[in-house]
């Protein structure tokens, strides 16, 4: 990236913002300098290497077919874990995709508000790619313990610009948090992944909006039986209990587990 000498400093020029760097020793700037939109992790950094790692992994699961292509896992190890669910091995966690992998379900089909046992890879990322134009993005928000056993907070996010299951798009931000546990070997090849989240926090804004009218489509329907499905598990909440502290956390233990 070009940069530009400033009172003896050398900043990064912005090619997106032309005035951000212009007369900066004269600017006034609310928050005390100029804002900074390349922030990255401190090279050589722990963060820096698992987010790196990370982003590796993730495109090798999203770009490459073959298990013996891979250098970012150790194949005779590997194993994937959500939420508590049964383990994933290497041939299956590819096979499935990453989509279909994290958000795998064995509850009854009517708590299901994405069928992963319906999708393939290709309509799975179709999807999601329709949905999230710009992308859904992997960062690196936190990382508690370094290797062998790396945990680390992270956080999806993207724009919801696209239709979803026959749902409109709202043009909002659509992001999660979650939680991983990563047991790496001496060549920081991922042997075990455990990743726990709230399926809840990316289903919510994806379904809330209505359908599309037009033609009953295939995407619609599902998009209607996802829509029942949540309002299913939030009207057995008030079945069970009493109070609405009762409700919010029965609510919440209802959708975190729906694609368990």
């Amino acid at each position: 990236m070009a940069t530009e000498k400033e009172g003896g400093l050398e900043i990064a020029a912005d090619k997106y913002r032309s005035f951000l760097h212009d007369e900066a020793q004269n600017t006034e700037w609310r928050h005390g300098g100029p804002p900074i939109f390349d922030t990255e992790w401190a090279k050589g950094s722990v963060e820096e290497v698992v987010q790196n790692a990370i982003k590796s992994w993730e495109m090798e699961l999203s770009h490459k077919t073959r298990i013996q292509d891979f250098r970012t896992i150790n194949p005779d190890k590997f194993k994937l874990i959500v939420n508590g669910r049964e383990a994933l091995s290497a041939e299956e966690t590819v096979s499935l995709g990453s989509y279909n992998s994290v958000l795998k379900s064995s509850m009854p089909d009517e708590f299901k508000y994405y069928k992963a046992h319906e999708e393939t890879f290709d309509s799975a990322d179709d999807a999601f790619r329709t949905a999230l134009p710009r992308g859904f993005p992997c960062e690196v928000v936190a990382v508690y313990s370094g290797p062998p056993v790396i945990t680390f907070k992270f956080r999806h996010w993207g724009y919801f610009e696209g239709p979803f299951k026959g749902h409109a798009p709202t043009g909002e931000m659509v992001q999660l948090f979650g939680v991983v546990i990563l047991k790496v070997d001496e060549l920081m090849r991922a042997e075990e992944v455990e990743i726990y989240y709230d399926p809840a926090e990316l289903f919510a804004p994806l379904l809330k909006a209505p359908l599309i009218s037009g033609p009953n489509t295939e995407q619609q329907q599902q998009g209607t039986a996802s829509s029942t499905s949540l309002k299913n598990a939030l009207s057995r909440t008030r079945s069970y209990t009493s109070s609405p502290e009762q409700i919010t956390t029965f609510s919440m233990t209802i959708l975190v587990h729906v694609l368990e």
